[in-house]
């Protein structure tokens, strides 16, 4: 027979899985912000879901918290949280607010990597593809990782979300924090996950993928070599390779990209 004892202990341990006691990212309700909002639910957690992807939950001051990744493409204004609990399905509205993010001109000698030939596209195709597939990942896990550490030492660009020109021409939005470093500098897992991507890609060289568990996923691109294989498991700290130059670049260094819920958030929000 299982002791009262032993089964109040275990509810309270189910109620507690989501619990986060960690340092939490900074919230900025902008296009690649964290929103923090808060969502109706009961003892378990409640399924929320945003632009039609999964988003972590979290319980803090005993209510229940969702973890919002906010896509760069997002207009700005009200938006709407589904979810779905107990006692059935509803939205929760918050507001996005503007930010203005700069313009980099930036000149590429390989003209090749700025009007890829026809036989390239297939190539990229591909390749975004499984891009996406890596960063739409949500793997559940007891306790959601929501704490980063900086991957790599070195000097950090606050370039995220700037508009880019190539040679002249408009490119999509820079979706990551670059950070400068000599070739061969070694780069750590920033917390303890599972590589489940990894590849030498047309733009972004030789890239790892990270899965962190609850809609949370890093990137690492322009490598100069890979220490890690499809499918290894991470603790934070470990070595997963080095900087390097590959893919279109203008000079080595590391371009550290962060999702959640499939949303490309701005990684210094992590960090200090």
């Amino acid at each position: 027979m299982i002791h009262r004892t032993a089964l109040l202990a275990a509810g309270i341990a189910l109620l507690n899985a989501n619990v986060v006691h960690a340092t939490l990212p900074r919230e900025s309700r902008v296009p690649g912000g964290i929103a923090y909002i808060a969502v109706p639910g009961e003892e378990v957690a409640p399924q929320v879901s945003f632009d039609d992807h999964r988003v972590a939950v979290i319980r803090q001051d005993n209510r229940w918290v969702a973890v919002v990744g906010i896509p760069l493409a997002t207009k700005i204004g009200p938006q709407k949280l589904r979810v779905h609990h107990g006692q059935g399905n509803s939205e929760v509205s918050f507001d996005i607010t503007d930010k203005r993010y700069r313009t980099q001109e930036l000149k590429i000698k390989n003209d090749r990597q700025v009007n890829p030939a026809a036989a390239d596209l297939k190539r990229i195709a591909g390749e975004q593809a499984r891009s996406s597939a890596a960063l739409s990942k949500f793997t559940t896990t007891p306790q959601p990782v929501l704490e980063l550490t900086v991957p790599v030492a070195g000097k950090r660009s606050d370039s995220f979300g700037s508009r880019r020109v190539f040679n002249g021409q408009p490119r999509n939005p820079h979706s990551g924090m670059d950070i400068a470093a000599p070739t061969g500098t070694p780069i750590h897992s920033p917390a303890a996950g599972k590589v489940v991507e990894v590849g030498d890609f047309f733009f972004n060289g030789n890239t790892i993928y990270i899965d962190h568990g609850n809609g949370l996923v890093t990137m690492y691109c322009h490598l100069s070599s890979i220490a890690v294989q499809l499918g290894d498991e991470l603790q934070a700290g470990d070595v997963i390779g080095k900087v390097g130059a590959t893919g279109r670049v203008t000079g080595p260094h590391l371009h550290w990209g962060v999702a959640l819920n499939r949303a490309m958030v701005d990684p210094a929000l992590f960090l200090e």
